[in-house]
């Protein structure tokens, strides 16, 4: 189960804390997935790959409350907790990069430090992707705005990637293998 962090609604559609719907709407293009299943408080597709059935998820909880979605999602399905990747923003990496973590705290990343809550753990994959510290806005701004011209460029290419490294993931390959290649 891959979960793409960020809000619903049409006004939080391209903003920079929405960077993990991004991702998953990138997947299911390349996977030819449709994404639109409301259940469980969550969009979801599904596809097989290699056998294995591949849950796309972008909660419609708001970013604060994301384990709500994820925790139901999981104990339906049966899906432990490491059979998922969460996809979330992270400030205090560079525009694009992206860091592999297989465990740790919320960082102050309110949508991750639901799911712990919700999963009573912080053991489970995660891919970050970076969306650079404000200058000079408060950090709430920050991250309901949309990435600037300027910007765009080095996030589609972060998104490029990330799409890369959760085929890879998908496919098994090892978290070390995948932080050793894309960290």
């Amino acid at each position: 189960m891959i979960i793409g962090l960020g809000n619903p609604g049409r006004q939080y559609a391209q903003t920079k804390h929405n960077i993990g719907f991004m991702m998953i709407d990138e997947l299911a293009k390349r996977l030819n997935v449709d994404v639109s299943k409301l259940e469980f408080e969550a969009a979801t597709g599904t596809t097989f790959i290699d056998g294995e059935k591949v849950f796309l998820v972008k909660p419609q909880t708001f970013m604060n409350d994301s384990g709500r979605a994820v925790r139901p999602l999981m104990g339906f399905y049966q899906i432990q907790q490491d059979e998922i990747l969460v996809v979330q923003d992270d400030m205090d990496m560079t525009l694009g990069q992206l860091r592999f973590r297989q465990k740790g705290s919320a960082g102050g990343h309110n949508g991750i430090k639901s799911i712990i809550s919700a999963l009573g753990t912080d053991q489970f994959d995660r891919l970050k992707i970076g969306i650079q510290h404000p200058q000079k806005q408060r950090v709430v701004d920050w991250v309901l705005t949309p990435f600037s011209k300027q910007d765009q460029s080095a996030i589609d290419e972060g998104i490029q990637r990330g799409a890369d490294a959760i085929e890879e993931w998908i496919a098994g390959a090892a978290l070390p293998d995948l932080m050793n290649r894309y960290n």
